[in-house]
């Protein structure tokens, strides 16, 4: 008895696997849903939303989870009221000085050069130079810059100037302030 028992076990387990393509196995779970999902793809046409789209576009208004809204909308007008508004609460340590200059050099070296003077940089990998961008960045590695309020520095980051695009949506609120400290403290880490 045993021994039948045994064989119909190992020929059910047998044809249950299946090496064809053509000719898909058995499926067991079929019955509870989880092995076809119901879930409409992306771009397929969906009869629940109003519009008959599935992708839909977020709600004005939302705000994604983790973040907080910037409060200036304006890349010039506002640059000042920032820089009174805005503290950095990132202090300037080696390590947040490391990580600052580590975005910089992914982030601003392109346009600012290595060592931030733009233009004067003698770094020969900056757009500019390989004249890839036509208008010459700004000299970062000066006194005026570095007496800035950290709060302008951060909104010329976030919201871009002139010319400069917005790099907000690319780096994360702690590491502009990073870039911030970095600039600030001359190109130099601890």
């Amino acid at each position: 008895m045993k021994k039948i028992l045994l064989l119909l076990i190992t020929g059910g387990l047998l044809l249950s696997c299946n090496h064809h393509p053509e000719k898909p196995s058995w499926d067991y779970m079929g019955a509870f849903d989880m092995y076809y999902s119901k879930a409409y793809e992306s771009y397929a046409p969906n009869p629940n939303m109003p519009d008959g789209k599935t992708l839909q576009t977020v709600p004005e208004g939302s705000i994604a989870r983790g973040t907080t809204p910037y409060p200036f909308k304006d890349k010039l007008a506002d640059r000042k009221k920032a820089g009174e508004m805005l503290k950095n609460p990132v202090p300037m340590t080696a390590e947040n000085l490391m990580r600052g200059k580590e975005k910089y050099d992914i982030y601003c070296a392109v346009c600012h050069g290595k060592d931030g003077k733009g233009m004067a940089t003698a770094d020969q990998n900056t757009l500019f130079k390989k004249k890839l961008y036509p208008i010459p960045p700004a000299n970062l590695n000066t006194d005026l810059v570095r007496g800035y309020p950290d709060g302008e520095i951060y909104h010329v980051i976030t919201m871009g100037s002139a010319v400069m695009g917005a790099h907000g949506h690319q780096i994360k609120p702690d590491d502009r302030w990073r870039i911030v400290n970095y600039i600030k403290n001359g190109f130099k880490v601890k």
